[in-house]
């Protein structure tokens, strides 16, 4: 779907009444706690008063908006204002990385309300690693101000890649082999009981910190804790690729001859990068990062590089400062004037559960699947 074309207005049609919805869903998310009136409701969607006013009564119906007041009168009657109402529904947040799980619940408008870590091994049976999941699943719904009765969408479950996101099928995970053709989707489905949506961990980040700023920029996330990756946001919409391999950023190659790689191959920035940080070598791995990020700047003439991860965390200024450096090097060789602004995400490898939630969120609002060429 093409976000410039599918969000730039309603359509008074029966057989979008979905889609216009969501429309008025996303905004009223936007508007926040101080609510937004329906006139500019229908301003802003393109749609009529009339197809306003039915949306908004179904919305208040099922519990998803309510009134937040008025506005001061111009002459004539105050307008009512309405709200998106953030508890009316939930979505779990799965961040399985190699050696931690992750947990979220979060509410509708994005912000987490409980969270939980626990150990684990993606290397091991992948009946341990389900049962670790659901476990999660059950201990932040429990967690939640009033418990299990919260109204729960789904599951969003990230990891690292390569995966399949539309058939929710693991393929040849970076060191984990074995879950090779393995439909995680399916059967984490079948141990929660709830719907799961699947992506890679650094898709399921940049979902999220799009969402938040609510912009439609061109930036790139790149992770740093047990592997990297990238997450490509561009028009402000997520970007998959055709195949939904893009973003194996950390499986450029920088040393043809190199030190060989978990993935087959050598001179990986991935490999390169972790072994100068296991070394202490922050600089030169914030040197590394930066040469890729460098590479990613001048192929996309992205707006912005989103640092994160866990090894992000430890040292964040160092690898800001570090590929900050090399990305404004570049820019001088090429005479640009101005360099791209290098920031972090911050809360290290939680990012990534929380984008999670969105992936199950997301769709409420007309905000999946907006990559140019595939649908969620």
């Amino acid at each position: 779907m093409n976000r410039s074309n599918s969000r730039s207005g309603g359509a008074n049609l029966p057989a979008l009444r979905h889609h216009n919805a969501s429309l008025v869903l996303d905004l009223l998310r936007i508007a926040g706690e101080q609510g937004i009136s329906r006139l500019e409701l229908a301003e802003r969607t393109g749609l009529t008063p009339q197809a306003v006013s039915k949306i908004t009564a179904r919305l208040r119906t099922e519990g998803l908006a309510a009134e937040a007041g008025r506005l001061a009168s111009t002459g004539g009657k105050p307008r009512t204002v309405l709200r998106l109402v953030p508890d009316a529904g939930h979505a779990v947040g799965l961040h399985l990385d190699r050696d931690e799980l992750t947990a979220v619940l979060a509410d509708l408008a994005g912000a987490t309300v409980a969270t939980r870590s626990f150990p684990l091994d993606l290397g091991a049976p992948a009946a341990e690693v389900l049962a670790t999941a659901a476990r999660a699943v059950r201990t932040v719904r429990a967690e939640a101000p009033r418990g299990e009765d919260r109204q729960v969408f789904g599951v969003g479950a990230a990891l690292p890649g390569p995966l399949d996101h539309r058939s929710g099928v693991l393929h040849r995970v970076t060191g984990f082999p074995q879950w090779d053709g393995y439909p995680l989707r399916d059967a984490l489905a079948a141990h929660t009981g709830l719907p799961v949506v699947l992506d890679k961990d650094t898709n399921a980040a940049a979902l999220g910190l799009a969402l938040r700023e609510r912009a439609d920029a061109d930036f790139a996330y790149l992770h740093l804790g047990t592997g990297l990756g990238a997450g490509l946001v561009l028009g402000g919409a997520l970007h998959r690729g055709v195949r939904t391999g893009a973003g194996e950023f950390g499986h450029q190659t920088l040393q043809l001859d190199g030190p060989p790689c978990d993935c087959g191959g050598r001179g990986c920035i991935e490999a390169l990068c972790l072994a100068a940080a296991a070394r202490g070598d922050v600089a030169e791995a914030a040197r590394v990062l930066g040469a890729g990020a460098a590479n990613l700047v001048g192929l996309l003439d992205i707006d912005r590089v989103v640092l994160g991860g866990r090894t992000v965390a430890a040292h964040e200024d160092a690898y800001v400062e570090g590929v900050r450096a090399v990305i404004e090097e570049r820019a001088r060789r090429e005479g640009v004037t101005a360099a791209v602004p290098v920031t972090v995400a911050g809360g290290g490898d939680r990012p990534v559960a929380e984008g999670a939630a969105h992936l199950v969120l997301a769709p409420l609002f007309g905000r999946a699947g907006e990559d140019g060429g595939e649908g969620s």
